[in-house]
């Protein structure tokens, strides 16, 4: 972050500073948590369901915070220190990441999803950084607190920037993007994550569609030209769909799949055709490909920069990450989240893997409301439809996942917890198994992955 000047952030939040002094040095970094301080940082108390951020500003003064910015003071104030006194801590955050990200006269990509978001800000950060310094989102920092602090990460090396913002309810994209103020506009695809809060798939589709509320004009949009939702979308901005059908302005063809080794595809566009090589497993992967060559067209990328780019691409986190470990044993750590749009397609990539035997680990999805027993129940039944040799359901609505595998035919043993599934677990990845754990974020399946892999340490 570089240097804000304590009155520049006061008035950027149009808070009271509420003890000035001519000497107060700036601030280069923001914290919300009191835990992580870094010397001479603001921080900044949020307020939550079940804690107040606010109960904690004098650990975070002692632990060095210069100041911080606040709803309601503490008792003692400390002369020390500085004090900027707010409305809300939260709109604070905000108005300050806007004032700083106005310092940068940069592209700014933004993007959006119900599946793939992360993968799809991967892959176009890599195609940038052919060319450009960019900054990305880093981890899952896509909401109301990771965007602003993603921003903060802006510095004078930065020549672009890949932005991804997630959502579970509607106004949080609006909200988001009145930070970002894109160049460029990405939507994924729409699936089924959090209709349990939107009510429908159009629901979902609407909420997006608050990407495009802050567009800079003359800005492009760029969709997913296969996903029937996203085909009914009409604005007033250059618009670039990306898919295998006709009427895509960036089409996919002759996709192959090498497993676990990646796939290799071509896309042309109006002005080029690209083959591409994506070191990373699922056909489904080139569809960001294609959208981060409709994004490295629009911002200048040459054609070897494009395909470099595509091909230096390296999953983030818990994203189809393949383990391999000994005597032909194959990990398919995909457990950062789940829907049943991702763990379709998930599945689909153990079905290809070559190997002597594979095995599915299947944990709860969240938020899909009304959908949840039958969504369950059909990846359940998807699992033995492809022929996948055994099947561990875990978690209490995985229970459905245990009866629509076995009533589908196929193996399975359902368990409860992680802790109870662990032992079988170990038993089950033999010699050239492939194994693959997939569940929502909130199942902390990283554990079981972390274990399957101490014993080949």
């Amino acid at each position: 972050m570089q240097p804000m000047t304590i009155k520049e952030i006061a008035a950027a939040v149009n808070g009271v500073w509420w003890n000035p002094r001519e000497d107060a040095a700036p601030v280069t970094a923001v914290c919300t948590d009191s835990r992580k301080i870094t010397p001479g940082c603001l921080f900044l108390p949020w307020v939550g369901e079940k804690f107040d951020g606010h109960d904690f500003i004098d650990m975070a003064l002692d632990k060095g915070a210069a100041g911080c910015l606040c709803a309601k003071l503490p008792q003692d104030i400390r002369r020390d220190k500085f004090y900027i006194k707010v409305d809300d801590t939260r709109l604070a955050l905000r108005a300050m990441a806007s004032a700083y990200r106005d310092k940068f006269a940069i592209p700014f990509v933004q993007i959006t999803g119900s599946v793939g978001k992360t993968t799809t800000k991967e892959m176009i950060a890599a195609v940038l950084g052919a060319k450009y310094r960019t900054l990305k989102t880093p981890e899952n920092f896509n909401n109301d607190i990771g965007t602003p602090l993603t921003l903060f990460g802006l510095g004078p090396e930065h020549e672009a920037a890949v932005i991804e913002t997630g959502m579970n309810h509607f106004g949080e994209i609006e909200y988001l993007g009145a930070l970002v103020r894109p160049d460029v506009a990405v939507i994924s695809n729409i699936g089924d994550a959090h209709i349990e809060f939107l009510g429908s798939r159009e629901g979902i589709l609407k909420a997006k569609c608050e990407i495009f509320e802050h567009l800079k004009e003359g800005g492009l949009v760029v969709l997913n030209g296969d996903d029937a939702l996203l085909n009914t979308v009409q604005v007033p901005f250059r618009t670039i769909r990306c898919g295998q059908s006709e009427h895509c302005q960036a089409r996919i063809t002759e996709i192959a799949d090498h497993g676990v080794d990646g796939i290799t595809c071509t896309v042309v566009t109006e002005k080029d055709t690209y083959a591409l090589t994506v070191p990373a497993p699922g056909a489904y992967m080139a569809y960001s490909a294609s959208i981060a060559v409709a994004v490295g067209e629009e911002l200048g990328l040459s054609h070897e920069e494009i395909v470099r780019g595509v091909a230096a691409y390296e999953p983030a986190g818990s994203r189809m990450r393949v383990v391999h470990l000994p005597e032909g044993r194959i990990l398919l750590d995909d457990c950062y989240n789940a829907n049943p749009q991702s763990v379709t397609a998930a599945l689909e990539v153990l079905a290809k893997t070559e190997c002597d035997r594979r095995v599915a680990v299947l944990g709860d999805m969240g938020e899909l409301g009304a959908l949840t027993d039958q969504a369950h129940y059909n990846m359940g039944a998807l699992a033995a439809m492809l022929g996948i040799d055994f099947v561990a359901a875990i978690g209490e609505k995985a229970a459905r996942i245990a009866d629509g595998t076995a009533q589908s035919g196929g193996e399975v043993l359902h368990f409860s917890t992680k802790e109870e599934a662990l032992k079988t677990l170990k038993e089950e990845l033999r010699p050239g198994t492939a194994m693959l754990v997939k569940a929502s974020h909130a199942m902390h399946f990283g554990a079981l992955v972390d274990a399957l892999q101490e014993d080949y340490d």
